[in-house]
């Protein structure tokens, strides 16, 4: 029994064929238009919602008292999720058969994906959201962090942001601060200030203290409460060594300018009861360079060596 060939197919028919699934491609496509245009103002819609509700809450937050960088990144983050949760719901509308639960498992892996691949940017953004809702400090507090030191002018999602004393800017990635350890110079509202000051050991020091009392309670800028303080703290070569404390403002500046009027102040008062602050006395013991220097019977090289000098005999 012979097969039957197979019937050939002319070109007309594949022309036909094509044309035919074109149409249809397109029909196809016509039909998704209105869901398209329905995502695309849903997305559109979801945007402007998320920026009124970005900047209202920013608005409330302030309102409570909250920081500035609080209201920031905090309002920023409620926009990002409300649209977010809008593209989720275009997506559906646009594909019909893809179901949100699917939505969300391809979330969850390329969220997984995008956390191996942004490890630093996501560490920073938790430690900044961890540290605004901690908020162990705020904008305008002055604080020494990761060996950094400086007024804190904004913390946003990713880095906080220094002002140094001396005019700098210092950008410290926000992991970093969270874990290491913070000094918020400025947290109370006096901090304590100390120098030392060194009188002759043929001083009273009791009287020394209590002249260092009494000048630096006359200094503008010092807190009567703690009062001021002189402690000896230890005998040097030359003197006897007093810790001479006080509190002030904290603010970097203004506790400078406290000491700076407390040094003066405590100077004056000690030479004016004839307290002297002698220099460190150095002994110095003569060598037989330095002796026969002196008595200019030889000549010193440069290195320190002694050289005879010729005699008239000619030894």
């Amino acid at each position: 029994m012979k097969r039957a060939d197979p019937i050939p197919v002319t070109a007309d028919e594949t022309t036909e064929e094509l044309v035919e699934g074109a149409e249809g491609l397109w029909q196809t496509f016509l039909g998704m238009l209105p869901r398209f245009g329905v995502a695309l103002g849903l997305l559109v819609v979801g945007y402007l919602l998320s920026r009124l509700l970005r900047s209202g809450l920013g608005r409330w937050f302030r309102f409570r008292g909250e920081s500035r960088s609080f209201a920031t990144v905090m309002s920023k983050l409620a926009g990002w999720v409300l649209l977010f949760a809008v593209a989720l719901a275009s997506t559906a509308v646009a594909f019909p058969s893809v179901q949100p639960v699917d939505l969300l498992a391809g979330l969850g892996f390329f969220s997984l994906a995008v956390g191996f691949a942004f490890q630093d940017i996501l560490e920073n953004t938790l430690s900044g959201v961890l540290l605004l809702f901690r908020q162990p400090f705020a904008s305008g507090d002055q604080v020494e962090v990761h060996g950094q030191t400086g007024t804190v002018e904004a913390i946003t999602i990713r880095e906080t942001r220094l002002r140094t004393f001396d005019g700098q800017l210092v950008v410290i990635p926000n992991r970093d601060v969270y874990k290491n350890v913070i000094r918020v110079q400025t947290h109370y509202d006096d901090r304590r200030v100390s120098f030392v000051v060194g009188i002759a050991y043929e001083n009273d020091p009791r009287e020394a203290c209590e002249v260092i009392r009494d000048a630096l309670a006359a200094v503008s800028g010092v807190a009567a409460d703690p009062p001021p303080d002189a402690i000896v703290v230890g005998l040097g070569v030359s003197t006897v060594d007093i810790e001479a404390g006080f509190w002030a403002q904290p603010s970097q500046r203004t506790a400078r300018l406290v000491l700076d009027e407390a040094i003066k102040a405590v100077k004056e008062a000690l030479e004016s009861h004839d307290i002297e602050m002698p220099a460190d006395i150095v002994a110095l013991q003569a060598t037989p360079s330095f002796r026969a220097a002196l008595q200019g019977d030889a000549d010193v090289t440069p290195g320190g060596g002694v050289r005879l000098l010729a005699t008239d005999d000619g030894v």
